[in-house]
């Protein structure tokens, strides 16, 4: 009898190990989708159920992004050491030319790189541009939305006129433009000297949106905070150690070396892949049981701003059309006139996870981005974000729910008959996220649109442009697809670097049953060019804000608003009497 007992746990323990597989991982092209591969023919031939693959130290360079699909299910993905998943690319052979340093542009996948971000030695340089300190930008002097023409001081346009009347057909030059609580970057069609004044003109799209749309907007102000702007992206404006400049019609890149940077040594390395991993099923059919875990995740590109412009209506969130309305539609339940229409599309994110349950990203770190880190999209369940480090990210750091698709009107309530769709029961828990939104000074720290039952809890936010959390989307109060959510235990410091209009925590729309407990805002930053400098608040319930509970955060003082919020909002015990830490 104690033979055949003997005999059975052997045959069982067998099973087990037949049931699981370890694949290593060496750095090699291509290394992570032969795994991938491999751990689907485990499975076919072997009757393997749970894989892991095992990234050795080393540096990782995608050529593409990596989809792992509903046959990758029941993978971990784990770092052995040092694993560094990279979408850049190096630029070596640089040469001095008097003040620069040129190298070639470089090639990737067949095709010369365009880019808009630079490291050296992993330090970010400055994209050249006609000012080091924010605080001495220029402001407009007026608008002219008919005719889409901005006025600006000419002294402001000065240095990229060389001299001449007219400067037409430009390539290249930007405007960044602060508007309220979003910047637009704006590709200058053609700039006209009028004396004192100068107007600019405009690339489509995004002149006809920019200028369409009511919200937001550039400002005009009786008390002179027009809306500030810097221009960038021309050689004329590098003067000053640190700033590059790519001129794609030379294929050359220019850079200014910083104190004690050898450029024979340097490493120099510019983003080319858009999306690292794309996590990817199908409704009827999701990725299952997946985890990412000790990987660090670094330079990701976004180009549509040097494509088509970049004009959001909030959170990174871009529009592909706008308009005002006259006269304002009547809404319904105790919603204000609704002034304008807007539709918008979504920037990129290093990892993206649409159709996707039980997928978690674990002790990994993510830098270097040009746009938003991670982004668990639609169609996802469960699953947490767990431990992470996020620094030097251009947008959003995590992004997390629809806000609809790019077909749906922004401002409608969301209450999809397929509720699969919604990001539902998401954790975000014991991340730090800092030196994010450094790119899109209108992005966020985390983002939360259409959720349910997701829980924000102890994650450290600091040195951000925008807010620290945006839960919630649609500028309405009527019932809709988010309920039960959760913000608890956080710390927002350090934020609204550069913007206004703002807060530590900000919601939108109805969200029954939803709680902000336990957290800590303080130490925002006082941007001398915003347009308002008294509108910023730690914690913000905006329009149709509704079934919200706030209760016990710390705050320095009660500097809150509450706006055109719906029905069954609680406030208790919120500011400096409250005993959770400082």
């Amino acid at each position: 009898m104690r033979k055949t007992i003997y005999f059975i746990l052997i045959l069982f323990c067998s099973v087990l190990n037949v049931s699981a597989k370890d694949i290593i991982v060496e750095n090699t092209l291509f290394g992570i989708e032969n795994a991938l591969q491999q751990a689907r023919e485990a499975r076919r031939l072997e009757g393997v159920t749970d894989v892991n693959i095992i990234l050795k130290e080393g540096i990782y360079r995608v050529c593409q992004q990596v989809v792992i699909r509903p046959e990758d299910s029941g993978t971990r993905i784990i770092a052995d050491g040092k694993a560094v998943v990279s979408g850049g690319v190096l630029i070596s052979g640089w040469k001095k030319e008097g003040r620069y340093f040129v190298a070639d542009q470089p090639f990737f996948n067949g095709r010369p790189l365009e880019f808009r971000q630079l490291w050296v030695n992993g330090v970010k340089a400055v994209r050249a541009r006609d000012v080091e300190d924010f605080e001495q930008m220029h402001r407009i002097m007026a608008m002219d939305k008919a005719k889409e023409v901005l006025y600006v001081p000419t002294a402001a346009v000065k240095s990229v006129l060389k001299g001449k009347k007219t400067l037409d057909n430009i390539e290249g030059l930007e405007m960044t433009l602060h508007e309220m609580w979003c910047v637009a970057n704006l590709r200058i069609k053609r700039i006209d000297n009028l004396g004192d004044s100068a107007a600019v003109y405009f690339h489509n799209p995004e002149s006809y949106i920019h200028f369409k749309h009511p919200w937001p907007s550039p400002m005009i102000t009786k008390d002179g905070h027009n809306s500030a702007f810097y221009l960038s992206n021309d050689k004329v404006l590098m003067d000053v150690p640190g700033e590059w400049f790519l001129d794609t019609k030379a294929r050359k890149v220019y850079y200014i070396p910083r104190n004690g940077e050898n450029m024979a040594k340097a490493e120099v390395e510019v983003p080319a892949v858009e999306t690292i991993f794309d996590i990817h099923g199908t409704p009827d059919e999701v990725v299952k049981d997946v985890t990412i875990k000790g990987i660090t995740f670094k330079q990701t590109t976004w180009l549509r701003p040097s494509l088509q412009g970049h004009a959001p209506l909030q959170a990174g969130m871009y529009m592909t059309e706008a308009y005002k309305l006259r006269p304002a539609i009547k809404r319904p339940n105790g919603d204000h006139g609704l002034d304008n229409q807007g539709w918008v599309g979504r920037p990129a994110a290093a990892i993206e996870l649409n159709c996707a349950e039980n997928v978690n990203i674990e002790d990994c770190c993510f830098t270097q981005m040009a746009s938003s880190a991670i982004d668990y999209h639609t169609f996802t369940k469960g699953g947490a974000i767990s431990n992470c480090d996020f620094h030097d990210i251009g947008g959003n750091a995590i992004m997390a729910g629809s806000v609809g698709s790019e077909y749906y009107e922004a401002h409608k309530p969301y209450d999809p008959s397929d509720r699969r769709i919604i990001c539902d029961g998401l954790t975000i828990r014991n991340n730090k996220i800092t030196d994010a939104t450094n790119e899109d000074w209108g992005c966020v720290g985390i983002f939360a649109g259409y959720v349910r039952n997701i829980v924000i809890q102890r994650n450290t936010i600091s040195e951000v442009s925008y807010t620290g959390i945006s839960l919630g989307w649609g500028w309405n109060q009527q019932p809709c697809a988010m309920a039960n959510n959760k913000v608890l235990d956080n710390t927002i410091f350090h934020y609204a670097k550069h913007m206004y209009d703002t807060a530590g925590i900000y919601t939108l729309g109805a969200q029954p049953h939803s709680l902000i407990e336990g957290n800590v805002v303080k130490d925002i930053y006082t941007p001398g060019y915003a347009h308002d400098p008294n509108h910023w608040f730690y914690l913000y319930t905006d329009e149709g804000s509704s079934g919200i509970i706030v209760r016990n955060n710390w705050t320095p003082t009660e500097k809150y608003l509450q706006n055109s919020n719906g029905p069954g909002n609680t406030w208790e015990n919120n500011g400096p009497q409250v005993q959770i830490g400082k």
